[in-house]
């Protein structure tokens, strides 16, 4: 019988490419995810039976060996960037990797990988990176031999970050940003999901690694390549940290009143997160480590931004048409 891995939240934006590549590799893939119904578009990654979507709460004892028992290897790819009820930055980030690694050493699990994020500080002033940090020394307390990947920021099809920004640019004239200075090093999601299938095959010497594509660009930088591809002209507006604070303490307040029905663009925390770069350690082990050749923006970007296009897929028949009539 083939080897068994489960994923905690394999129907992900990172986790439905290690499922998709954990199927082709052969083995049989358990998905645990809260929502099971939301998940079932991951069962055509393999043969029948193969890719299997259960359910799981992260926050139980019970529930997380249910999903482990008979697993080879597991797979943490769940987090949050803003805490909603019970999915606080603690339990889902601090306490759940943890649980994880624990019940997967009380089960004989041979190997664990763990995705964690760039910028993981005890010591920082952001609540995300600080439990960023206290996940993967959970981790590393009951699976010390684990592989952690801390990856810059993802872009893919389904990333919330290139598709969120290249969405507020068909809004106005302005496109605010904050922090438009701090640095990223963009990462492209099928690479980080190559890095964790080698983790569970054996292919990666345990440790952390810092994952990070091939080129290091500003906030403002990433945003006009963006409006390159989208074919948007956009006066790129920095909005001071200072500020940035004020409004996320407003939308926060607004938050809290309407209990939680409200939303605002930024919260306090990931204003503090951006004050700090999000690249590569230069005394880090990264995709070299791993044999991998990191996947450029400029290759991947215009596969999937090109609805944001005025004339969305048919905006590129409409430049050449123009041009045949000059």
């Amino acid at each position: 019988m083939s080897n068994l891995v489960t994923i905690f939240g394999g129907s992900g934006f990172v986790g439905r490419y290690i499922a998709r590549r954990m199927a082709k590799e052969g083995w049989r893939v358990r998905v645990a995810v809260r929502n099971v119904n939301e998940a079932m578009f991951v069962r055509p990654y393999g043969a029948v039976g193969q890719v299997e979507p259960v359910f799981c709460n992260i926050r139980d004892d019970a529930s997380v060996a249910a999903v482990t028992q008979g697993a080879d290897a597991v797979i943490n790819c769940v987090g949050v960037l803003d805490e909603v009820g019970k999915n606080t930055f603690d339990a889902v980030q601090a306490a759940a990797p943890a649980r994880i690694a624990r019940v997967a050493s009380e089960m004989g699990v041979a190997r664990m990988v763990h995705i964690s994020a760039i910028g993981a500080d005890a010591q920082s002033a952001s609540e995300y990176a600080r439990t960023k940090a206290m996940g993967e020394d959970g981790v590393l307390e009951y699976m010390p031999d684990a592989v952690i990947l801390r990856p810059s920021i993802i872009f893919g099809p389904e990333d919330q970050f290139f598709n969120r920004f290249a969405g507020l640019s068909r809004l106005g004239p302005v496109l605010p940003v904050v922090g438009a200075d701090t640095r990223f090093q963009p990462v492209y999601v099928d690479d980080v999901a190559a890095a964790a299938v080698k983790g569970v095959l054996g292919q990666a010497q345990p440790g952390i690694y810092e994952l990070g594509g091939p080129d290091v660009h500003t906030f403002r930088e990433l945003m006009q390549q963006m409006l390159v591809i989208v074919r948007r002209r956009k006066l790129i507006m920095n909005i001071p940290f200072w500020m940035a604070r004020i409004m996320a303490g407003v939308f926060g307040l607004v938050r809290s009143l309407s209990l939680g029905l409200v939303k605002g663009p930024v919260t306090t925390d990931q204003v503090r997160n951006l004050v700090v770069d999000n690249v590569v350690a230069d005394d880090a082990q990264g995709f070299a480590a791993l044999g991998i050749s990191p996947t450029a923006m400029e290759a991947v970007l215009p596969d999937y931004l090109w609805r944001f296009r005025p004339s969305g897929q048919y905006d590129a028949i409409k430049e050449s048409a123009r041009n045949l009539k000059a």
